[in-house]
């Protein structure tokens, strides 16, 4: 949403994250499938790592959902140009809202 309200392209985002599996592919098509894959292994890596912390509410969810932000992008993206190169309040609103939603879903799926 924030890419449109902006005019940014919409994809850069899914770009950026296809840049890490292919740090040199130009193919905007390639790289959003590449995206796939790497998003899903790091929400399933950072939704692992809230469960085993005991996160359960969206309070929590979106606080964990910030530090997890912190490390993907100021540590994590350092490596990466294209990451880097994202508008950082957009990506952290995200992480919180990641945070948030799978600390609910996590909390759930204990009932």
């Amino acid at each position: 949403m924030h890419a449109l309200a902006t005019g940014r392209d919409p994809l850069e985002a899914a770009f950026a994250a296809g840049s890490i599996l292919l740090p040199r592919e130009t193919s905007g098509a390639r790289l959003v499938a590449a995206a796939v894959p790497v998003h899903l292994a790091l929400s399933l890596g950072w939704t692992l790592a809230l469960d085993r912390a005991g996160i359960r509410t969206a309070r929590s969810g979106a606080l964990a959902g910030l530090a997890i932000g912190a490390l993907d992008l100021g540590v994590g993206a350092r490596a990466f140009p294209r990451v880097r190169a994202l508008p950082l309040g957009p990506q952290l609103a995200d992480h919180a809202a990641f945070g948030a939603i799978a600390a609910r879903r996590l909390r759930a799926s204990l009932r």
